[in-house]
């Protein structure tokens, strides 16, 4: 559901030979499924003119398996001879691709923090727009990170295709025909937050994936910080900590499980467990006008006042192309926080952790994510964002499922965006 003609204008593009030109930061499973949905045949007025990964010999592989003829660059002048050549050029070197002039759009899809807040932030500065497959910059830094990019003139948004992205569609959607979006999420088919790399190894080496990203969706952890994302979009909050996640056979069973008085008081984001149809997104909206719901019983919609709308899929690779040509097309992103952040994702300890243990981050063997609402706190009280826990040292020993705060732990002195998040706490 795209409510601008992106679709005529990129066509233009097309025709004329000027295409968008697309960078990919990273070279893991996301960015090679998008980066082989802009290859030969690409979408209409849309390039991928190159991709910088931090190991190089990854991204030749990565654009060797795509069948993409590829050249490897290291200043402005080899770059642009690469994209002349129409070539896809490959670097080491984010920040030569971040503020290049050839390139009008960063595609983030690493899944990184740190080395992405710096790339993020020097191609913001150059006037790129930013599109994010990223979940964990943007539940934890995109509401700060958005704000700088309003503030350059150019669009910050995530995908669509990713679930946020999906279900910000459905809620634009319903609001644009005179209906009121009281909730929105996620179906996901399991939750078990002690699972851990180990444990999911087997299902990562049948899907051709990494353990701890596998381990994250396993945990939670992906979940939490993707409805973190849509609740900075929408202005949405949870019910509680880790949300309510009632288990249903079908999705449209979601509207009579939530808390009525919670989402008409101020909007939720949750998600429906194990409900076919197992995967995509839903916005439950309410309708309280007499004449209208009989309307909508007779278009089986359902006896009211919460009615349920859904999208049966979500196909990331795929529809980010959509949210590339709106970005640029159209200035619209497609979800992006409205104003400060709503909600964050809290690290909590997946097993018993000592005293001088390091965390090792999202998808790993220490800590698990879960969404709550933000709250004003003393640094003390302050949670520790999973996404920031990598390398964090205990000064406490903690029993499982503690909720991990900044007073327990040491934090890495040289991470760039823990300093940031602080500085957007001042």
């Amino acid at each position: 559901m795209i409510f601008s003609p992106y679709d005529v204008a990129l066509a233009r593009r097309d025709a004329e030979k000027r295409p968008v030109r697309v960078a990919i930061l990273g070279a893991g499973n996301l960015a090679r499924m998008i980066s082989l949905q802009l290859s030969d045949p690409a979408p209409p007025g849309i390039r991928l003119v190159c991709l910088a990964n931090r190991t190089l010999s990854n991204a030749s592989a990565l654009m060797a398996e795509l069948g993409v003829s590829a050249k490897e660059v290291s200043s402005d002048a080899t770059l642009a001879d690469c994209v002349r050549s129409g070539a896809v050029a490959i670097t080491d070197n984010p920040t030569l691709v971040a503020t290049s002039s050839l390139v009008d759009v960063l595609v983030d899809a690493t899944g990184s923090v740190d080395y992405s807040l710096s790339v993020v932030l020097a191609a913001i500065e150059a006037r790129k727009h930013i599109v994010l497959a990223n979940a964990e910059l943007d539940s934890t830094l995109g509401p700060v990170l958005s704000t700088r990019a309003q503030a350059a003139g150019v669009v910050y948004t995530n995908i669509d295709g990713d679930e946020p992205g999906v279900a910000m569609n459905l809620v634009r959607y319903t609001r644009s025909i005179g209906l009121r979006p009281v909730a929105a999420g996620n179906l996901k088919g399991m939750i078990d937050p002690y699972r851990n790399p180990e444990t999911q190894a087997a299902f990562a080496r049948e899907h051709g994936q990494n353990p701890r990203i596998v381990t994250s969706f396993a945990d939670g952890t992906k979940l939490s910080m993707e409805l973190a994302i849509l609740a900075n979009a929408t202005g949405f909050k949870v019910g509680q900590p880790g949300m309510y996640g009632p288990e249903c056979k079908h999705v449209q069973e979601i509207a009579d499980l939530l808390p009525s008085n919670e989402m008409l008081k101020h909007g939720l984001v949750d998600y429906a467990l194990g409900a076919a149809p197992h995967t995509g997104a839903f916005v439950v909206v309410h309708e309280g006008i007499p004449a209208r719901k009989r309307l909508l019983k007779y278009l089986k919609m359902g006896d009211g006042p919460f009615y349920v709308f859904y999208t049966p899929y979500h196909l990331p690779h795929i529809q980010a192309v959509a949210t590339i040509g709106r970005a640029v097309e159209t200035n619209d992103p497609t979800v992006a926080p409205l104003a400060g952040p709503v909600c964050q994702v809290i690290a909590h300890a997946k097993k018993p952790l000592a005293e001088g243990e390091s965390l090792d981050g999202p998808g790993g063997f220490t800590c698990f994510g879960k969404i709550e609402n933000v709250q004003p706190a003393s640094e003390l009280g302050q949670g520790l964002p999973v996404a920031l826990s990598h390398g964090c040292i205990l000064k406490r020993a903690l029993s499982r499922d503690d909720r991990i705060t900044l007073a327990d732990v040491d934090v890495p002195e040289t991470s760039l965006a823990i300093k940031f998040w602080r500085n957007s706490l001042a």
